[in-house]
């Protein structure tokens, strides 16, 4: 049994809680407004759930998950997350999180941002590329003929094939695009950012995104 720690309790972060408990995970959720917040969702989560701080969610985790906007990315603990496989959800919106100049120019990748703060833990892209509802909603069984892939990049590739075990047992076929530097390719405004697409599908719409420009 493998403990989820969530940092970041929202649409994505709740889902993936979901998911994880329907697969006999435990988890701990976590949020920025604390604990006591988060009473009605463990309450519906059951009993393999609970709820934490960040800092107690990151040092649960055998998997942590960080699905915060990221103008918050500072804020995500990074001492009880060294050499954890850290799943990033985020994807950067100047509207929201300000003028970030390295992904405003495309020097770096929002994940390669999250890895540059987390310099001690494993970074794995993820999840950024789809609504939360589908990841419960679309799940079905390894070997269907039409089952819907999601993306992975990562610079470490142990944490990356955990991640991706971890998605195709919730229910999701697995697209390789890397190491983070590639993980734009299902940024926003992408032909595979959004979209119910499967492996070859996926591939190819990762294959027809047009690059950032990175200096």
């Amino acid at each position: 049994m493998t403990t989820i720690g969530l940092i970041g309790a929202g649409h994505i972060g709740s889902q993936l809680a979901r998911a994880a408990i329907a697969h006999g995970h435990d988890v701990v959720v976590s949020n920025s407004r604390g604990p006591e917040t988060l009473v009605d969702l463990v309450s519906e989560l059951g009993p393999s759930a609970r709820a934490g701080t960040p800092a107690e969610a990151a040092e649960a985790a055998d998997i942590a998950v960080v699905t915060t906007p990221v103008h918050a990315i500072g804020s995500v603990p990074a001492a009880p997350l060294a050499g954890k496989p850290v799943i990033d959800t985020n994807n950067y919106y100047a509207q929201r999180d300000g003028d970030i100049a390295e992904l405003q120019d495309g020097t770096l990748t929002s994940s390669e941002l999250l890895q540059k703060h987390l310099t001690g833990a494993r970074v794995v892209k993820a999840f950024n590329h789809i609504q939360a509802a589908a990841i419960t909603a679309e799940a079905q069984e390894a070997g269907t003929s039409d089952r819907r892939a999601l993306a992975v990049a990562s610079d470490d590739e142990a944490a990356k094939a955990a991640v991706a075990a971890f998605i195709d047992e919730i229910g999701f076929d697995v697209v390789d695009l890397g190491p983070l530097a590639e993980g734009w390719r299902v940024q926003p405004d992408t032909p595979g950012y959004g979209p119910r697409l499967t492996a070859d599908e996926l591939r190819a719409a990762a294959q027809a995104a047009t690059p950032p420009q990175r200096s």
